[in-house]
């Protein structure tokens, strides 16, 4: 088995994002070792023909012995960027994140719009149902995190109203 660089990616997130305090991947060629100290992932190499490291938070480094490359990826700016741009609404559950009621409809909300507690923002479609989003604080639309169609988890903040 290959350990390419998503796979790698995706088993930091499900670690980061997870109560996980450890999670040991290894076959008969490689091993990873991932292990989370309070809200940082540190990575151990176990010792086989190639290693691979992946470190965290916010660059992530790949070694392989094998080959002797390294690769940096920059995180995503939706990662970076700070929390201070207002209040977030944020899904209450797994599903697919739409703006509008239909897709020839305008948007509930798009950037700049004022909106009051209890106004539909969007709608989440969880196991067939269309289910309302409404916001749960007064104020001023500043970003929409999400775009229209996208898969969004359970906490995964949808847009900031400041």
């Amino acid at each position: 088995m290959q350990f390419d660089f998503e796979y790698i990616e995706k088993l930091v997130k499900l670690v980061s994002d997870s109560e996980l305090s450890e999670l040991v991947l290894e076959d008969s060629e490689q091993a990873i070792v991932l292990k989370k100290n309070e809200n940082q992932v540190i990575s151990q190499v176990v010792p086989s023909s190639n290693m691979a490291q992946v470190q965290l938070p916010y660059a992530a480094s790949i070694q392989s012995n094998s080959n002797n490359t390294q690769t940096t990826i920059e995180p995503k700016e939706a990662e970076v960027k700070e929390k201070t741009k207002g209040k977030p609404i944020t899904s209450p559950m797994v599903g697919t994140f739409y703006k509008a009621p239909s897709p020839d409809a305008s948007p509930f909300v798009t950037v700049g719009d004022m909106v009051a507690t209890g106004q539909v923002v969007c709608i989440i479609e969880a196991m067939k149902m269309m289910n309302e989003i409404e916001a749960e604080v007064s104020g001023r639309v500043v970003e929409i995190c999400v775009s229209d169609g996208q898969s969004v988890e359970y906490g995964q903040v949808l847009m900031y109203v400041e």
